[in-house]
């Protein structure tokens, strides 16, 4: 178990913390915006700066104070950061506590032929791997990666996610894995935390960061384009009744003890329908507007919808082979339709 208690520190322009966290045998995904205190939080518990607060414990031993070469955390950077005149069998070498385990890392990262290569002859996610290999051949008790795919190319870094799936499983270890990339966040990621500003905004699985954000911020963050301003005008024992505009909505039962608030829905959850589908205008929480303008995102198609009942234009996600069942273009009409229990009201 690594916890992290009050932990603050100070720059000129920044202020990270204080944090309170605890990350078990799981991979904690963290997301924020450039200069939330991601890395910050990493180099805390690595070692690598000091803090100006708090404390930080792995397995119930203090780390706070000890230099880094005693806190049996490994940290992964972004660019791997390996011994250029050395192997990469040296460079894992050079970490090892155990040699023989130096073969049984490679066959599982898939970098067995690369061993006798020094890293100016590596692809980027050959560098990578290898330097995961040296971090892991050390055997530590907490592991640490700051971005370690986000200079490889898309095809690479979803092969790479699907390996590092399985092998974190395997660890038993706490793992904390920063990342721009959401989609990354989400696949590894057993809970995710949201940084802003030096603090933590909101923690909890990936579904419900982004299904069921906290604040206004997570939401946008986590690419819920879809706030609105509505009204509450019934409460039900299980759900309540939404009113934006003229349309009205249902949706499952909120906290937010208001009649006046902020509805927010995942673009991917709302279904889009031909305006002539039976099953579309039957459907509750089902509404007519025309499409605005579409863009075309490779594996899906995001399309920003005026609705004809409401002062507002809802972006949803569409799969390809709906779309083109659709014969979507600008300015078809179409209809949407909402489940209850995808329409999320910020307390």
């Amino acid at each position: 178990m690594l916890e992290v208690t009050s932990l603050r520190k100070s720059y000129d322009s920044f202020e990270f913390g204080p944090v309170d966290l605890e990350v078990g045998d799981e991979v904690l995904s963290v997301l924020g915006p450039s200069g939330s205190g991601k890395t910050t939080l990493l180099s805390l518990i690595a070692g690598t700066i000091d803090s100006d607060g708090g404390t930080i414990s792995l397995n119930g031993n203090r780390l706070d104070g000890r230099p880094l070469q005693e806190r049996r955390t490994g940290l992964v950077f972004q660019d791997g950061a390996l011994f250029p005149h050395m192997t990469a069998r040296e460079n894992i070498e050079y970490a090892a506590t155990d040699g023989d385990r130096i073969e049984t890392l490679a066959s599982l990262l898939e970098i067995t032929d690369v061993l006798d290569r020094r890293p100016r002859t590596l692809s980027g996610g050959e560098r990578q791997r290898v330097a995961l290999a040296r971090t892991l051949a050390a055997n530590p008790d907490a592991l640490l990666l700051d971005e370690p795919l986000s200079s490889l190319d898309a095809p690479i870094r979803r092969r790479l996610r699907g390996e590092l799936y399985s092998l974190f499983e395997s660890l038993e270890i706490p793992v904390i894995y920063v990342t721009h990339d959401q989609r990354t966040a989400t696949a590894l990621g057993d809970r995710t935390v949201i940084f802003r500003d030096g603090t933590i905004e909101q923690i909890g699985s990936p579904t419900t960061v982004i299904n069921r954000p906290a604040t206004p911020f997570v939401a946008e963050f986590t690419g819920n384009e879809n706030l609105f301003d509505a009204t509450v005008v019934e409460r039900g024992e299980d759900a309540v009744r939404l009113r934006i505009g003229d349309v009205h909505l249902r949706a499952t039962k909120t906290d937010a003890a208001e009649t006046a608030v902020t509805v927010c829905i995942h673009p991917s959850r709302i279904r889009v329908h031909a305006p002539t589908d039976g099953v579309g205008t039957r459907r509750e929480n089902s509404a007519s507007g025309t499409i605005d303008r579409w863009l075309n995102e490779g594996d899906e198609y995001r399309a920003e919808i005026t609705l004809d009942d409401a002062p507002i234009t809802v972006t949803a996600t569409i799969r390809p082979p709906h779309f083109e069942r659709l014969a979507i273009d600008a300015d078809s009409s179409v209809r949407i339709s909402i489940r209850p229990e995808a329409i999320h009201c910020l307390c």
